[in-house]
């Protein structure tokens, strides 16, 4: 009798375990990924910006859109493009969503709080441009305004942009020249003029708090982010962002941006082995030390676990 009563009870143990894990992910409100700049939600099916990110969320719970706004635009137009694409999802997903954007996503999503803060209950930021990019700086002070460099850089961002549209279905309005200047110091720091919430602009590096009244409504701002250029000697994009990254000097970063930049809301974590491609878990999971994967369902289950 004992030995049955202890397998029943070893039996409902290991079920409760099962049925925790299965609704492991399972956020109140949908979650919205975000993309980045360059960026996309699918094309054909077969390639995704967010790889497997979004079906592991799923699986044990989460109900997942991944947006799609322009591959290249100011972060204030791509962000008025989210706002009118969360409208049917927060409608149908109990009122609100949650926003998770990865690199120029995250402004992105700010912007989209900002302008719908009834619909978002949380905007989290992954290696986020949220206090400018010194690779954007750069970029941008080589290409003089107005000349004919700029013009050329600006044709092929938009011939780009507009192949992307082509392959994912999308019709987005395309202006690289407007993603570059928003990308910089100058331009994120405007942006943020206009958009405060989530960022300690009292200096670069300053962190700054969990929730935030955006226009009468609470939202809770999260960020992480990488701080390595070069993380697995088989990644193609590695080398790149290891060359990109000498412009930071001896700052942190994940190849694009400063980890004191990415700074949104509660920090959970600026340390990861992980720089700015590995974030999305590619290129096809080719990445450092850090899982990628696995932050994100963690952070799922610390949003269900907030009520959000």
């Amino acid at each position: 009798m004992r030995r049955v009563f202890t397998t029943a009870v070893a039996s409902l143990a290991l079920l409760g375990a099962v049925q925790a894990q299965a609704n492991y992910t399972q956020t109140k409100y949908p979650i919205v990924l975000v993309h980045g700049v360059t960026g996309f939600n699918t094309i054909g099916g077969l390639v995704n910006y967010f790889h497997t990110i979004p079906w592991n969320l799923e699986r044990d719970g989460a109900r997942v859109h991944v947006a799609s706004v322009a591959a290249f635009n100011d972060s204030e137009q791509r962000g008025a493009e989210l706002a009118r694409q969360i409208v049917p999802w927060a409608a149908a997903g109990g009122g609100k969503v949650n926003l998770i954007g990865h690199s120029q996503g995250s402004p992105t999503s700010r912007v989209a709080a900002s302008l719908r803060p009834d619909l978002v209950a949380s905007v989290t930021s992954v290696n986020g441009v949220n206090k400018g990019s010194k690779v954007a700086d750069v970029v941008r002070g080589v290409i003089p305004a107005g000349g004919l460099i700029e013009g050329g850089a600006n044709a092929i961002a938009n011939a780009l942009g507009s192949l992307i549209n082509l392959l994912s279905g999308s019709s987005n309005p395309q202006s690289g020249i407007d993603a570059l200047a928003t990308l910089t110091t100058p331009g994120t720091n405007a942006l943020n003029g206009r958009h405060p919430w989530g960022i300690n602009n009292s200096s670069y590096c300053a962190k700054s708090s969990e929730v935030h009244n955006v226009r009468g409504h609470n939202i809770r701002y999260y960020s992480w982010t990488g701080n390595t250029a070069y993380t697995n000697v088989l990644d193609a994009a590695d080398p790149f962002l290891a060359f990109t990254g000498l412009v930071f000097g001896s700052e942190k970063n994940d190849g694009l941006v400063g980890v004191c930049s990415t700074y949104l809301g509660q920090v959970i974590d600026d340390s990861y082995n992980m720089n700015h491609v590995d974030a999305i878990n590619h290129l096809f999971g080719i990445r450092g030390w850090t899982e990628p994967v696995s932050l994100y369902r963690q952070h799922a289950n610390r949003l269900k676990n907030k009520g959000i």
